[in-house]
């Protein structure tokens, strides 16, 4: 009993002293709660920071410190690994078949065994294949120059070979396939591969002629070409001079590494005789596009300045002696000198009036135009496929060729622009050009003209830029 007393007297005197210290806490909090409001608000931040500092110190000191690395235990464990054996590797690879791909190109006067012998092919099923199948027979029709690619096996046995056709549509190309199939026989397979597109820039300048010029800077005779027509309306091809330059930004396609041909000429630049023209094509849309000077005015005259491509005037729109009749005669027209066969291009988009032989004239074709104008084409030595009266024609399409049928003395052509059927000098008749861009169109045909200004800067010959750059 005594025991249990002492103890109910101890916790008595706990519960009091508790009580007190937690008055005597409750009135120190009061004095310290006046004390703060009491102060200035400067005092009370600085009291409250030191507050929070001497937590922070507390923290630090209770808060347990982590064990250090280095005191950690270490446990090692030791294995043994068994190693490969050499020999059993090398009896593995041994025993795996290889494979082996190689590549030639066709040669002129190739023959199937030496084309096959030249791919590493020893395989007699193939090379009969290649015989008789009808589509497989196509490896040896493609041209010389054309990668063919075969995959092999250690003891030349044929897995596959694929050569190029040539074209497909406009962004692919048709690829011979021939190859085993699960029976190991072998099929062969026509495919259409998308085409690689790249734009390629390159300068020239005229020593002699214009072909000439586009040989020596390695441009394609396609874009050469269409660079003629591009310039046609505003350049005399027939008066160029050396010192003339040229440069032009056109599209290749290509197919595993090898060009399958030539794109759009994008754009191109023209100097002769001081005179810079400048055009780029600009899509419309809707599959319609066309050339304009990079102030967007077309390059699309009303009529051509001249029906032939390259020739030289023989004679003008004059007075002369006849070559025949030898009397002063009025020449009704402009004669241009060419070899028989030249193409002879309508100058504007017409309707076929006449078309076959016409007196003196010979073979002869008028186009009837707008507003009482109409062209006419002699001497022809024939006429071009489809061109027979009532026929449609657009401008620059090929009517017929130069001959010297009727009264000629030799092959050439008589060009005559009539008005109203009387004859005139084409020369003296002002040729409008097509209509302007639209001012919807024109911010994206600035920035198409403007990549292309950039790519001329780069390209032109005072910059020391003559060689080709590959664009992209």
């Amino acid at each position: 009993m005594r025991l249990s007393d002492n103890f109910r007297h101890l916790a008595a005197t706990a519960k009091v002293k508790a009580q007190a210290v937690a008055q005597i806490s409750q009135a120190k909090s009061a004095q310290l709660l006046q004390s703060v409001r009491s102060m200035r608000p400067s005092r009370v931040i600085s009291f409250a920071t030191l507050f929070f500092a001497v937590c922070a110190v507390g923290a630090v000191g209770v808060a347990p410190l982590a064990p250090d690395a280095s005191q950690l235990p270490v446990k090692t464990i030791t294995q043994d690994l068994a190693l490969p054996q050499l020999d059993e590797q090398i009896a593995k690879i041994i025993l795996q078949q290889q494979h082996y791909i190689k590549e030639e190109k066709i040669q002129r006067g190739d023959t199937l065994a030496a084309l096959l012998q030249r791919l590493g092919v020893d395989d007699v099923n193939a090379t009969n294949f290649l015989k008789s199948d009808s589509l497989a027979r196509s490896v040896m029709q493609a041209r010389a120059g054309k990668s063919v690619r075969v995959k092999t096996t250690e003891e030349g046995s044929l897995e596959w070979l694929r050569v190029g056709l040539g074209d497909g549509s406009e962004k692919t190309a048709k690829t011979l396939l021939v190859a085993r199939n699960e029976l190991g026989q072998f099929v062969a397979s026509e495919i259409a591969e998308t085409l690689e597109r790249r734009i390629e820039m390159r300068s020239g300048d005229i020593q002699t002629s214009l072909f000439v010029a586009t040989d020596r800077a390695l441009i394609p005779s396609a874009v050469a070409d269409q660079l003629v027509k591009m310039f046609e309306t505003s350049v005399d091809f027939r008066r160029l001079q050396r010192g003339d330059f040229f440069n032009v930004v056109y599209e290749t396609f290509w197919q595993n590494g090898e060009m399958v041909k030539t794109g759009r000429l994008l754009s191109g630049e023209f100097n002769n005789s001081g005179k810079l023209s400048q055009a780029v094509w600009f899509d419309e849309g809707g599959g319609e596009g066309g050339y304009y000077s990079f102030d967007g005015k077309s390059l699309k005259k009303a009529f051509l300045k001249s029906p032939l491509e390259f020739s030289r005037v023989s004679s003008g729109f004059s007075m002369r002696v006849h070559p025949i009749s030898g009397k002063w005669k009025r020449h009704t027209g402009i004669d241009f000198a060419a070899i028989s066969g030249t193409p002879i291009r309508a100058s504007a988009d017409g309707v076929v009036e006449h078309a076959g032989p016409q007196g003196g004239y010979g073979n002869m074709v008028i186009l009837k135009h707008w507003n009482g104008y109409s062209t006419a084409y002699a001497h022809m030595s024939r006429f071009a496929a489809g061109t027979r009266k009532g026929t449609r024609v657009s401008q620059g399409q090929v009517i017929g060729y130069v001959g010297s049928t009727g009264w000629s003395t030799g092959p050439h052509l008589h060009y005559e622009f009539r008005v109203n059927n009387q004859p005139r000098d084409p020369n003296t008749i002002s040729v409008q050009s097509a209509a302007a861009l639209t001012a919807y169109e024109m911010p994206r045909f600035k920035v198409v003209a403007g990549e292309m200004a950039h790519r001329f800067e780069l390209l032109r010959p005072e910059r020391g830029a003559l060689s080709r750059v590959a664009a992209r």
